[in-house]
């Protein structure tokens, strides 16, 4: 198809050698040109003295990654203080924390699912440990989709037991190698590449089959790669480099063609069915009950009406079937599915996007574009969601025109749990697009921030990737403003500029609490946006 390969790099356990492994990647990329991913596998931080004094340089800013690499979570407990949460997030630039468990999918539809961690053998669960419910939680909405083929990439910190039937055997005692979730999960998530370290040694398996011969159709191979630690004493291989084209984006016939080593399936005599299925886990809301006045129609929404939920945090390419969006992992007040949600706020339900009153609002028509599904930033969004949010921006910016409004979109990734586009109308008779930006950019100066200003059609993704926290403007014009928030960002920034004299003057109104109102007169707003709002809401047609 012509599709450009991703060349990626495989690490086993860095071990705090951060300095080591990065100059080892500057070598590779000189030989043989940049690379797009670093991913490492296996304990990334050392617990010596110097392996911290080497992290704080990173850490500072002082030294910055070559390359953008992902690592995953802590596989000892004495490395645990160096991640500050089981969610995914940037611990230094250039260098993202994966997070405990889950899937991450890029710009280019290369699908990489992980697991951090060891396995654990005590409730609760250390937090250098995965639990039989964090694979669940990671396989089953997957699996559940009838077009899944597997995943392009598989990263754990340890191996899976018995990977070494049917094939070559490593330099490690097989008795005690490996855990049996870890090969229940290879088996149920059929990876093209399955990486894994905290051995010590380098083994790199024949490839092996993910279907049964002349009993169902022909599967891709997967391949089994385990790496050694940086810096070994016997020069063990640590570092894998391999090109790779999303599964996605290849034909079926050129993914599935089969290698003359290749052997059966390791795994298949040790899996039995639901191996990954947890009876405490509890199947979360997937269904939600507005009324919205019987002229909200169509999918289910109305009078009494329900919507199912649509969409997994996984780009895997089955538009028209309904599934759950991403659910949280405690309370949340924006997750359309959620008892938390403020019902009567909602203006507008989508398939994949709504839309809601802003409570404390700036103005009587300040509305939230939020994702019905649990996702933290729009870096993280799904293709489809992503286009649908695109919609509502659009219906809105043409409500507000009608209104002889200009429209302000911004988006904080900092200190958020749930991603919600502020979307706030400034009259054309109070100020220009300009004067605008211009507050936006003095007040972020006055703040020693670096608001900077970026190309119209720039996919914010390729400037942060998830984990990045970050501070995102929209303006009316087309223009664009970020920033990359490094710490101590003051929370309320956005609502403060547009409040601020130079815009909307309405400095007393820049804190959302104090502009609470009472459930009745939200209410009555609400009713008066959404009757307002009809005639540009598309959600009513589709």
């Amino acid at each position: 198809m012509g599709e450009k390969p991703l060349k990626i790099l495989a690490c086993g356990d860095v071990e705090g050698s951060i300095n080591a492994v990065f100059n080892r990647v500057r070598t590779v990329q000189k030989k043989s040109g940049q690379f797009d991913l670093l991913l490492c596998v296996g304990n990334f931080f050392g617990s010596s003295p110097e392996a911290q004094a080497e992290w704080q340089e990173y850490k500072s800013g002082a030294k910055k990654a070559p390359i953008h690499t992902y690592i995953l979570g802590a596989a000892s407990q004495e490395t645990t203080r160096f991640f500050p949460s089981a969610d995914g997030c940037e611990l230094a630039d250039n260098i993202t924390y994966l997070g405990r468990r889950g899937v991450f999918s890029g710009a280019s539809g290369l699908q990489i699912a992980y697991v951090s961690g060891r396995e654990g053998r005590q409730d609760p669960t250390p937090a250098h440990c995965f639990s039989p419910k964090d694979l669940s939680q990671l396989v089953e909405p997957l699996i559940s989709n009838n077009q899944f083929r597997g995943v392009d990439i598989l990263l754990t910190s340890q191996w899976p037991r018995g990977v070494w039937q049917y094939a070559n055997s490593p330099e490690v005692n097989t008795k005690f190698c490996g855990t049996t979730s870890i090969s229940h999960l290879a088996f149920k998530l059929k990876p093209r590449y399955h990486f894994a370290a905290v051995e010590g040694v380098h083994y790199e398996r024949r490839p092996y089959r993910n279907h049964v011969v002349l009993q169902e159709n022909t599967q891709h191979v997967s391949r089994f790669i385990a790496l050694a630690t940086v810096n070994n004493p016997e020069k063990r291989k640590y570092l894998y480099a391999f090109n790779i084209i999303p599964m996605k984006s290849m034909e079926a016939s050129e993914l599935v063609k089969q290698p003359q080593d290749v052997t059966e399936n390791p795994y298949r005599k040790m899996v039995g069915e639901n191996t990954l299925s947890d009876p405490t886990v509890q199947e979360p809301a997937s269904q939600f009950f507005f009324d919205l006045g019987k002229k909200q129609r169509g999918g289910g929404r109305g009078q009494g009406g329900h919507r199912q939920s649509q969409r997994p945090p996984f780009d895997l390419d089955r538009p028209k079937q309904p599934r759950r969006p991403p659910q949280p992992s405690g309370p949340c007040w924006f997750c359309l599915a959620s008892p938390q949600v403020e019902k009567h706020l909602v203006i507008s339900i989508g398939t994949h996007c709504y839309l809601a009153l802003a409570k404390g609002s700036l103005t009587p028509r300040h509305v939230l574009v939020l994702p019905i599904g649990h996702y933290q930033s729009v870096v993280e969004l799904s293709s489809e969601v992503v286009k649908e949010l695109d919609r509502y921006k659009m219906a809105v910016r043409t409500f507000y025109k009608s209104k002889g409004q200009r429209c302000v979109l911004f988006e904080r990734n900092y200190h958020s749990q749930h991603l919600q586009i502020q979307v706030v109308p400034v009259p054309e008779d109070k100020c220009t697009t300009e004067d605008i930006k211009e507050a936006f950019m003095l007040q972020a100066q006055e703040q020693n921030m670096e608001l900077m200003e970026i190309p119209e059609h720039t996919d914010l993704k390729q400037i942060a990737p998830p984990g990045t926290p970050y501070f995102y403007v929209e303006l009316d014009s087309g223009e664009k403003l970020f920033y990359r928030i490094q710490k101590n960002f003051p929370l309320q920034f956005g609502r403060e500029v547009l409040a601020s004299e130079a815009v909307l003057n309405i400095p007393e109104r820049a804190d959302w609490r104090e502009c609470k109102q009472t459930p009745e007169e939200e209410e009555s707003l609400s009713k008066q946006l959404r009757n307002d709002f009809q005639p540009y809401d598309f959600a009513l047609e589709d």
